[in-house]
């Protein structure tokens, strides 16, 4: 109950956490919350972030429905106590709406992140940084929903914006490019979605690095792409150029090493 041990107990969760380890984080999470709870009044910012942080471990440890839960009773405490409009309800509110896409509730994902979005804008503006983010998870819900038209425009937007206030070096903006380019493909635009996905991946392998994770994410969809519009022999070229890179880079046994070689695997069957 001593006020360091709360913060060694906090600090704890999210080492398990960061780990790996959801459960765990989830058990201390939920002690420093009742801890939380039992000390401060109700509404208290601490016992907020407590919430949330219980929240997004559920999330982790495939336990999204309690997580709503947890979420709903955060978002209502940040609405009485620090007002709708404060910057705390509104990321609270991005935060149920993740867990409700986690729970496969697409559609409460995007009318709260809708909402989300018209206050960050009247509230922030249109090209605040969080307003943008706000913008990108509402893309990806309506994706998700088969709203593909809405999701193509929603990226396409953010994508302007971050080009305009972070350029196009940024890495928020390379994660819009290939979020756009996957819209493109899902709306079965092709060409728009090769040049998107080419684009986005000279930039990542000149931002990242050819081995970086993310780079070699990038490189794999890429040539899923090339594929799908009858390039086989570029696919399989770029897929095995690929899972070279991933053997050497990653550590034995990462989920991005046995998907690439799979795909490597189906492709190569077919040339």
């Amino acid at each position: 109950g001593h006020p360091d041990a709360l913060v060694v107990a906090a600090h704890l969760a999210a080492a398990f956490l960061a780990a790996g380890y959801a459960g765990e984080a989830v058990h201390w999470y939920q002690r420093v919350l009742a801890e939380r709870s039992r000390e401060l009044a109700p509404g208290h910012p601490a016992i907020i972030a407590a919430r949330i942080n219980l929240a997004k471990a559920l999330v982790l440890a495939d336990e999204p429905a309690d997580a709503v839960t947890v979420l709903l009773r955060a978002v209502s405490e940040c609405e009485q106590f620090r007002g709708p409009g404060h910057p705390d309800t509104l990321s609270a509110r991005d935060e149920l709406a993740a867990a409700y896409q986690a729970a496969g509730d697409v559609s409460a994902a995007a009318r709260l992140l809708s909402r989300n979005l018209t206050d960050r804008e009247r509230l922030q503006g249109p090209r605040d940084a969080e307003t943008m983010a706000t913008r990108d998870r509402l893309a990806a819900a309506c994706l998700a929903e088969g709203k593909v038209k809405d999701a193509i425009s929603h990226y396409k937007r953010a994508l302007s914006d971050r080009e305009k206030v972070f350029g196009r070096g940024a890495l928020d903006t390379l994660a819009t490019t290939a979020n756009l380019a996957a819209a493109y493909q899902a709306a079965g635009r092709m060409p728009a979605a090769m040049q998107l996905s080419e684009q986005c991946c000279k930039d990542s392998e000149r931002l990242l690095g050819a081995d970086h994770a993310d780079t070699l994410a990038r490189l794999a969809n890429l040539a899923h792409l090339y594929y799908a519009v009858g390039r086989v022999g570029d696919a399989v070229t770029l897929l095995r150029d690929t899972a070279a890179r991933c053997e050497h880079v990653l550590p034995y046994g990462d989920p991005l090493i046995q998907a690439v070689q799979q795909s490597l695997t189906n492709i190569a069957g077919t040339d």
